[in-house]
């Protein structure tokens, strides 16, 4: 993935998103790829879709207050009920335009019924 493909989701980090040293709190960049994965996994399983694994992260940089957030998400792999989507999060600062690269993760998600029961992703 490059910073050159259509973001799934792009946000400002503010205020209420960072501690008192004006750093973003990693679980609010973790909901914001989340999100991405799960609008991704939506569109391809044509219905409802539900996070069951992510693999480990690691931050590369903060992300500061005022900061563009961008995410990308791809999916990688689709199986029967489940598929993994690789996203990356990337930083742009408010006034330059060099972005770079903050975190990335495999979200594995299955999709499901009314009832909450995995289904065929082709269904």
């Amino acid at each position: 993935m490059t910073e050159h493909r259509d973001p799934a989701i792009r946000v400002v980090a503010m205020p209420a998103d960072a501690n008192s040293y004006g750093d973003i709190f990693g679980g609010w960049l973790l909901g914001i790829m989340d999100n991405a994965a799960g609008l991704t996994a939506a569109r391809r399983a044509k219905g409802r879709a539900v996070t069951v694994a992510m693999d480990g992260m690691q931050f590369h940089e903060p992300v500061k207050v005022g900061d563009e957030v961008t995410v990308y998400a791809e999916i990688e792999r689709v199986g029967r009920t489940s598929m993994t989507i690789a996203v990356e999060a990337w930083r742009r600062h408010r006034h330059e335009e060099a972005a770079a690269k903050v975190t990335q993760a495999k979200f594995t998600f299955v999709a499901v019924d009314d009832q909450g029961k995995p289904r065929a992703v082709d269904s």
